[in-house]
């Protein structure tokens, strides 16, 4: 069974006064979780589509405060040769240039890596929904202390894809992450 965790400057808001009083079993309005899983999808179709390139399997989506996709990508670290094409950075430049990032959300089937998680404090992204952590702790819990809302939620179809993909390719797991 899937659980969501929430962490930010909003969650006890979330938890004590928002929503239609229909919730999940973490506490979060319905519609909310609904959401984040709709968005989690396009990110997960991301992941597959890298792992299918022969890539590692993360993908990510910028949303706009509207709810409108601005971008989507995924990681290009072994197709591209870049080490600095990360999901969410290949779905950052795929928005293109935003006047502001306030109220965007980031989602991304695995925790940021401590490179994303710069990419999101430093242009103020509102919002990040991680697919799972599991396998990787990234820095959430660092952008949640500085005020970035964090929606995790333990997807164990994300989390099977990661953990098969570090099985088969530990290597090359291990280099994207920095690990030696």
């Amino acid at each position: 069974m899937d659980r969501t965790q929430d962490w930010g400057q909003d969650r006890d808001e979330v938890r004590l006064h928002g929503g239609d009083g229909h919730r999940d079993p973490a506490g979060h309005p319905l519609h909310l979780q609904e959401q984040a899983r709709a968005m989690l999808a396009t990110a997960v179709a991301e992941a597959r589509a890298g792992l299918a390139e022969g890539g590692i399997p993360i993908g990510a989506a910028l949303y706009g405060p509207d709810g409108a996709l601005l971008g989507r990508g995924r990681n290009r670290r072994v197709q591209d040769g870049d080490p600095s094409m990360h999901a969410e950075t290949a779905a950052f430049r795929a928005a293109g240039r935003q006047h502001s990032y306030r109220g965007t959300t980031m989602v991304t089937t695995l925790s940021p890596c401590w490179y994303c998680s710069g990419l999101v404090r430093q242009f103020g992204i509102s919002r990040v929904v991680i697919g799972e952590a599991r396998t990787f702790h990234g820095g959430h819990d660092w952008l949640a202390r500085h005020g970035v809302r964090i929606v995790l939620l333990d997807d164990a179809d994300c989390a099977a894809m990661m953990r098969d993909f570090i099985g088969a390719y530990p290597a090359l797991w291990h280099e994207d992450i920095g690990d030696e």
